[in-house]
């Protein structure tokens, strides 16, 4: 069974920064694209970022230019690192395999962004 635990989040005023790590163990991670979710209260899940098994990264509109995705296959880890922070990327953050989820969820990391 997959286990996915994110850690990073944190309060953080705006225009700061947070780095958000998640540990995968269970599944060849090498093997599999990964994603950033995230889901704010009252609001569905969305997808932040993923990165593919060859590095190819994408980011929903509004992370581009802020947000940036990264894998390390050796310590089955992917990272998100977010710069300049608004109030509206307050929401629990979640990673999971891109495309295909796997079932089981992490806890999440919580970021909140407030003065």
């Amino acid at each position: 069974q997959v286990q996915l635990v994110e850690s990073g989040g944190g309060l953080v005023q705006p225009g700061g920064s947070l780095r958000l790590s998640c540990v995968v163990s269970g599944s060849i991670f090498s093997l599999n694209s990964m994603g950033w979710y995230r889901q704010a209260p009252g609001k569905e899940r969305e997808l932040v970022a993923f990165i593919t098994i060859t590095g190819l990264t994408n980011y929903a509109d509004s992370a581009k230019g802020r947000f940036t995705i990264s894998r390390d296959n050796a310590k089955n880890t992917v990272y998100l690192q977010m710069n300049s922070l608004k109030p509206e990327d307050t929401a629990a953050y979640y990673c999971n395999r891109w495309g295909a989820n796997w079932p089981n969820w992490g806890q999440g990391t919580q970021v909140t962004v407030s003065s």
